[in-house]
């Protein structure tokens, strides 16, 4: 379940910091009672962006897939690559 906490809490830095870290998810920030700010741990930052930068070299894939229409099947790629980097 999200941490959600009043912007008035940001005073407490220690203490948000250390949710963060325990917490490893992002903690959202309200003011007057609406949404404001998110903030959350460098480690969690990290692992969500890999995890962004994963899902768009999907998406890069499976687009270049729709237009070109064409497969390769795996065996003859690994091959393929064993072959170019192993063999002399």
């Amino acid at each position: 379940m999200p941490q959600i906490i009043p912007i008035s809490d940001l005073r407490n830095t220690n203490e948000i910091s250390e949710l963060c870290h325990a917490k490893k998810e992002p903690i959202f920030i309200t003011k007057n009672g609406y949404g404001d700010l998110v903030v959350m741990s460098i480690e969690t930052f990290d692992s969500m962006l890999g995890s962004c930068e994963l899902d768009a070299a999907i998406a890069e894939a499976e687009a270049e897939y729709t237009t070109d229409d064409q497969l390769i099947d795996a065996r003859d790629a690994l091959s393929n690559l064993k072959r170019k980097h192993f063999d002399k």
